[in-house]
């Protein structure tokens, strides 16, 4: 058949560049094969990506077995958990872009036929998603897995709620060193994405609902053998989507989306997920409006609860049968739409047992009547916020108090842990946005440290940063406009009255609209932090959270 690598292979004026590809140690046998790219974000410094030099070669594997030509090649990866609380972070979110980037220039100037994405945690999944519909040539994802609880004195641990938080507690003194330094040496026990329903293991998850892996995928440990066969099953799937010539925006079509954004709901997902679906329904060249995700998730109930928000781990979830069996009970909700595995959603749901009718519960014994993401409007975020709804206490859904403004991470971090903040306190922490940052960093040190401290019943947190799948509380970000665009949250100051409605989906400042103007008339827009490098590129192209944080061509 017709190859688009015969562009790089065919003819006498290709001469010089099958000359360099025989270096790379191909036959002659190999080139007339469809060339499958290997998208691998391998790091030794981050624990979900370090397992993937075994899963490189169990796709290779597959590639080979299926008929296809495999050559892989890197893309960036950063570890959200290691990049938290500095500087570093501003990085995170942007890197998403630069993966984007790097695999289309990589893919195209190659002329590879198919592509296979190995990925795992937080913007690095996102990334090859947008590239993939970008790119739109025939491409399948494979994650590497969620990493296992940590063990201490018989109890299950988690990164964020047994170090993050551990902080807090440590501050306040309910525990000691000896207990601190324990939680950090067991809390990760090994390779994979953190253990709960946070970012990397939510995109994961979607990514399967979305129809871009194959079933099993989202959940399978980065310990099992199981994900090896995946990541095997995986390679001969890439060249057999080749030769069927389907591509990714055959698959990742609005109601496509749609599944995903309810699996989301029903997941308990991260807020970030939010802003990774606009992103990649824009590359999809997919309309998906914020409202949707408010839509969807009032009519999805919230059937599956992991950490942050519950108690239960991904291998919890895992062991329940995974997000098949999540499909199975989700099946009226749902829409039939193209799976890369060639068999539909609905085929996958049909199929898929349920193990644990706890984890994954029916939709008529949801954990709660509503999905686990709410978008909100006001005074505040005339463009949009979002909060996590399901690690929110139902008594703080409703909450109104004073406002407490910093200008930075740093400062509201130094204010929690100085015993600063007390109950009845809004913590409004701005210039944090996608440009005003730069990179809209996640807020997970203070909001930890606010729960860690037992202030998660009495304080509040906003910002148009965002937050770590791992946020738990009240805690609302994405507000847009961003203070660096003059949006409301910048015309705050310190004890303006804040009421945040989450039933009603409200977020507001109580204050008249004529002293807003007032203040707007004395507001000018701050310097810029960063001034050269990748970071200052960012700030000038990047466009409002409201619409996935995407980059803006003109």
């Amino acid at each position: 058949m017709e190859l688009r690598s015969d562009k790089i292979k065919k003819g006498l004026e290709r001469t010089p560049n099958r000359a360099l590809l025989y270096a790379t140690g191909i036959s002659k046998r190999s080139l007339k094969k469809p060339f499958i790219g290997i998208a691998s974000s391998f790091s030794d410094v981050v624990p979900g990506h370090i397992n993937m030099r075994d899963m490189e070669r169990f796709t290779e594997r597959g590639v080979e077995a299926g008929g296809g030509c495999p050559f892989t090649f890197e893309v960036p990866a950063i570890c959200d958990g290691i990049a938290m609380g500095h500087s570093g972070m501003k990085y995170s979110l942007p890197s998403r872009e630069l993966i984007a980037d790097s695999i289309e220039s990589v893919v195209n100037a190659h002329c590879f036929d198919g592509l296979v994405l190995l990925t795992n945690c937080d913007k690095i999944t996102p990334g090859m998603l947008m590239a993939a519909a970008r790119i739109n040539i025939p491409a399948i994802v494979i994650t590497s897995g969620p990493m296992l609880s940590g063990r201490y004195q018989g109890k299950r641990l988690s990164l964020v709620r047994d170090t993050f938080e551990a902080v807090g507690r440590f501050k306040k003194g309910e525990i000691g060193e000896e207990e601190l330094s324990s939680l950090e040496i067991e809390a990760c026990p090994g390779v994979g994405s953190c253990q709960g329903m946070y970012t990397a293991n939510t995109t994961a998850c979607l990514t399967e609902a979305l129809g871009m892996s194959l079933p099993g995928t989202g959940s399978a440990l980065a310990i099992s053998s199981k994900k090896k066969r995946l990541a095997y099953n995986t390679g001969v799937r890439s060249v057999q989507l080749v030769r069927e010539k389907v591509l990714p925006r055959d698959i990742m079509k609005k109601e496509a989306f749609e599944n995903a954004i309810r699996v989301d709901m029903a997941l308990g997902g991260s807020t970030n997920t939010v802003l990774h679906l606009l992103a990649i329904a824009a590359e999809a060249k997919v309309k998906l409006p914020l409202t949707l995700f408010d839509k969807i998730g009032r009519e999805t109930p919230h059937i599956v609860s992991l950490r942050p928000g519950g108690e239960n781990f991904m291998e919890d979830l895992e062991w329940a049968g995974g997000i098949p069996a999540v499909l199975n009970v989700m099946r009226p909700l749902l829409s039939d739409t193209l799976t890369v595995s060639g068999k539909s959603i609905l085929k996958i749901a049909e199929e898929a047992p349920t193990w644990d009718n706890e984890v994954i519960r029916s939709l008529e014994n949801p954990y709660e009547r509503e999905g686990g993401i709410a978008v909100l409007f006001g005074s505040l975020a005339p463009e949009g916020a979002v909060v996590k709804q399901s690690a929110v206490q139902e008594n703080m859904k409703r909450f109104e108090g004073k406002a407490r403004i910093f200008n930075n991470e740093e400062d509201a971090m130094r204010a929690i842990l100085g015993n600063e903040i007390k109950g009845g306190d809004v913590i409004v922490i701005r210039y944090e946005g996608p440009k005003g940052g730069p990179g809209m960093r996640e807020m997970l040190s203070p909001t930890s440290a606010v729960v860690g401290m037992g202030l998660s019943e009495s304080v509040a947190l906003i910002t148009d940063g965002r937050f770590s799948g791992g946020t738990r509380g009240p805690c609302i970000g994405h507000i847009c406009p961003e203070a660096a665009m003059g949006g409301p949250i910048a015309l705050l100051k310190d004890g303006d009255p804040i009421i945040i409605d989450i039933p009603k989906r409200r977020l507001d400042v109580d204050i008249p609209s004529a002293e807003l103007e007032k203040r707007r008339e004395k507001w000018n827009a701050p310097p810029l932090v960063i001034k050269d490098g990748y970071l200052a590129r960012y700030s000038h192209l990047v466009g409002p959270s409201s619409q996935g944080a995407i980059l803006k061509i003109r």
